[in-house]
């Protein structure tokens, strides 16, 4: 039975305009105007040829269902039963409230409103107001298809708008992370998810910090297999665009997500290859270099992508003309954490024992990463990195300006400097 101080209000856009009641079968005529199917039925049996709303002469008498907005009455009409079932319920009246005006204002988004900006920035509201209304929205069926396809070309193709997709790709972050098989439905986009990408790109152009950053794990969503990490790095002026938000005055979270998706798309050879070419070694190297208080995390990203293209030789070449670059490596050997330890190490390894790179070796040297090398040996490091380590101590042996030119490798002692 329904409390006596429970008053639930029906949004108006849920309302049959002929019968007032709230639609339990919606259908569109060709007017776009939305009716219950029973009451705009007896309208056209009873000879009407015009639409009730309008009072326009309709074309043809025929009417689409309107699958979104009957989900969203439905999602309405249990939220109500929950309300009146559960007294105690720890949701307030305001909040079934917010949930009714989100409903309208989906309702707007789907309908292709004049009100959509305003529509998308209730969403986003309602989305950050608490973890509970994110998985409220993920839990919407079609509300993500409909993020993705605002991806798509906006405006009819005549002029995309900045501020919409800001929006949008808010919204899309917000949510997919609460969304447990997000990848099929990104997945459903596939066919055109090279337009997708052209406006995550222009957001990360023209966005706001936040703005950008969604945008970003959007892109990281996207790029879930080989097929999309290719698609994205052939995107004209995307990579360049990570790239050039990792600079050292950019907001860290800005450049945390920067790396996060670089190091998510640069598994293929061939963005790597790119990477390379587009300077990703010099930016990451600046970034080691200029900046003393990386966190943890960043340091981390800033090696795992060095570590990337250290696998090709042109990479390699790079890293060594860069002495800089290299001492830098070498000082974040057992500074940072065991991660960025194995990162720093692989690197090294590549250069020094692998690329044979003198200059590399030289700079390693000058940098007192061969004592470093030779702690790390004693500590309890994975089996790959101490096979590294010795590898790495069998090249600096043979140089005779080294006091390692009489260490044997096969002690496990260190020696006094």
């Amino acid at each position: 039975m329904v409390r006596d101080d429970l008053y639930i209000t029906v949004p108006s856009l849920f309302r049959c305009p002929i019968s007032l009641d709230v639609m339990k079968s919606p259908v569109s005529l060709c007017t776009g105007v939305t009716y219950d199917r029973s009451s705009i039925q007896r309208w056209l049996d009873n000879g009407n040829n015009t639409c009730p709303a309008t009072m326009q002469i309709l074309q043809t008498k025929d009417f689409i269902p309107n699958r979104t907005l009957q989900r969203l009455i439905q999602i309405w009409s249990d939220s109500v039963r929950d309300r009146v079932d559960s007294p105690d319920s720890p949701l307030s009246g305001d909040s079934f409230d917010k949930r009714d005006q989100l409903l309208v204002a989906l309702t707007d988004l789907e309908s292709g409103s004049e009100n959509r900006f305003d529509s998308l920035e209730k969403i986003v509201r309602f989305a950050k107001d608490s973890e509970e209304n994110s998985v409220f929205l993920a839990k919407t069926e079609g509300f993500v298809a409909l993020l993705v396809g605002f991806l798509e070309i906006v405006d009819g193709g005549v002029e995309r708008s900045v501020e919409l997709l800001e929006q949008v790709v808010i919204a899309l972050d917000l949510v997919l992370s609460k969304i447990e098989n997000r990848e099929s439905i990104l997945k459903n986009q596939k066919e055109r998810e090279g337009e997708s990408v052209d406006s995550l790109l222009l957001v990360l152009k023209q966005g706001s910090s936040e703005s950008k950053i969604a945008s970003i794990r959007v892109l990281k969503s996207i790029a879930d297999d080989l097929e999309s990490k290719l698609l994205i790095a052939e995107k004209e002026g995307l990579l360049s665009q990570l790239l050039n938000l990792i600079t050292p005055e950019n907001d860290v979270n800005l450049i945390e997500n920067s790396l996060s998706c670089l190091v998510a798309i640069s598994t293929p050879k061939r963005n790597k290859a790119k990477l390379i070419h587009l300077g990703a070694v010099k930016v990451l190297s600046n970034i080691l270099t200029s900046t003393s208080n990386l966190s943890v995390s960043v340091t981390e990203k800033v090696l795992k992508l060095l570590e990337t293209v250290s696998s090709m030789k042109e990479g390699r070449s790079e890293i060594c003309e860069t002495p800089s670059c290299v001492a830098a490596i070498a000082n974040k050997v057992l500074k940072v954490s065991a991660v960025a330890t194995e990162h720093a190490v692989t690197i090294l390894w590549s250069v020094c024992y692998l690329f044979r790179d003198q200059k590399a070796q030289v700079a390693v040297t000058k940098a007192n990463g061969l004592t470093k090398i030779l702690l790390l040996m004693q500590s309890n490091c994975t089996p790959h990195v101490r096979q590294m380590s010795v590898d790495l101590l069998k090249i600096f042996r043979v140089n005779s300006k080294s006091c390692l030119s009489s260490y044997d490798t096969k002690t496990t002692h260190i020696m006094p400097f």
